[in-house]
C-alpha cells in the first residue's frame, strides 16, 4: 500500500509498500519512528483516507469508506460539554441504530460504564471529570455499537503515567467483555508489549513494515509482567528494531 500528501514542493511520500496483516480478534499495536505514518495508516483502515495505491480489507470487504462497524479513539476524547457523559457515549447508537429504543442505547451505555468503572457518572458533563475519567468514557463511547474493529491513534499518550497504567489495565478488561479487532497507535513500547498480541514496528517515512513480534504473555496478565526478564527482552528487541527504522529515515534507505 502507498500514500503521499500533495504539498507545494510536490508530493510527500508517507507509506510505501506498506503490507500488514491483523487476523481477527488480535490486537496489534503500531510503533515507529516519529512522523513516519502511524496515524495516516489509521486513517486509511478506518476509511477516512482512500490509498493511491492497494488496497484494505476489513473481515473479507474492501474497504471503500467509512463504516459503521468500526470504532475509533483518540488522544483527545472529544466529548461534547452540552451532553452528559451518557449522551456522549449513546451517540454512536444514534447515528448507526436510529430506531433503537433509548432504554436499550441506555442499558448498553450503563454496562460499559461500569467496566471501566465510572457508574455514578453518567449524568456529570465532560468538564466535570478528570482527564482518566474523560478517556474511559471516550473508550466507552468508541465500542458501544459494538464495532468489529476499534482503531486507536495514542488514546494514553498525554495522561500521567500511574493514570496511563490504570487504563491498561482497563483496556484489557474491556477485551475480554468485548470481542473486537484493535489497533493501537502508540510511542510507548511498554504500552504495546503490555496490550498487544502482536506488535508491528514501522520504518522511518515512507513507511514500509519493519519488523513484527508476536507477544508471548499470559492473555490475563498483570501489570507485573512489565518488570520480567522475558518482557525486557521484547523492550530491547523493539528499541533496537526502533533505531533501525530510525537510521534508515535518515539514510534515506
Amino acid at each position: 500500500m502507498k500514500h503521499a500528501y500533495a504539498t507545494a514542493s510536490g508530493p510527500l511520500p508517507v507509506l510505501d509498500g506498506l503490507d500488514v496483516s491483523v487476523p481477527t480478534g488480535t490486537f496489534a499495536a503500531v510503533v515507529g519512528p516519529s512522523g513516519c505514518g502511524k496515524s495516516t495508516l489509521t486513517r486509511l483502515v478506518a476509511g477516512l483516507l482512500k490509498p493511491d495505491e492497494g488496497e484494505v480489507w476489513l473481515h473479507g470487504e474492501r474497504v471503500k469508506g467509512p463504516r459503521k462497524t468500526v470504532g475509533m479513539a483518540f488522544q483527545n476524547p472529544v466529548l461534547l460539554e452540552w451532553r452528559t457523559i451518557l449522551d456522549n457515549i449513546i451517540l454512536p447508537l444514534e447515528i448507526v441504530a436510529p430506531r433503537m429504543p433509548r432504554k436499550d442505547r441506555v442499558d448498553r451505555a450503563m454496562e460499559l460504564l461500569e467496566m471501566v468503572g465510572l457508574t455514578g457518572f453518567e449524568d456529570k458533563r465532560p468538564s466535570e471529570l478528570s482527564g482518566g475519567m474523560r478517556q474511559r468514557a471516550s473508550l466507552c463511547r468508541s465500542i458501544v455499537h459494538k464495532p468489529d474493529v476499534l482503531i486507536m491513534d495514542e488514546p494514553f499518550g498525554a495522561l500521567d503515567a500511574f493514570t496511563r497504567e490504570d487504563l491498561w489495565q482497563t483496556m484489557r478488561d474491556l477485551r475480554r467483555a468485548e470481542p473486537f479487532t484493535a489497533v493501537l497507535i502508540t510511542h510507548d513500547l511498554r504500552e504495546s508489549v503490555y496490550l498487544g498480541d502482536q506488535v508491528i514496528v514501522l520504518s522511518g517515512r515512507p513507511a514500509r513494515t519493519q519488523y513484527v513480534m508476536d507477544i508471548d504473555l499470559p492473555e490475563d496478565r498483570a501489570l507485573d509482567v512489565l518488570y520480567t526478564p522475558p518482557v525486557a527482552d521484547m523492550l530491547h528487541i523493539l528499541r533496537e528494531q526502533i533505531k533501525i527504522a530510525q537510521g534508515r529515515e535518515e539514510g534515506g534507505h
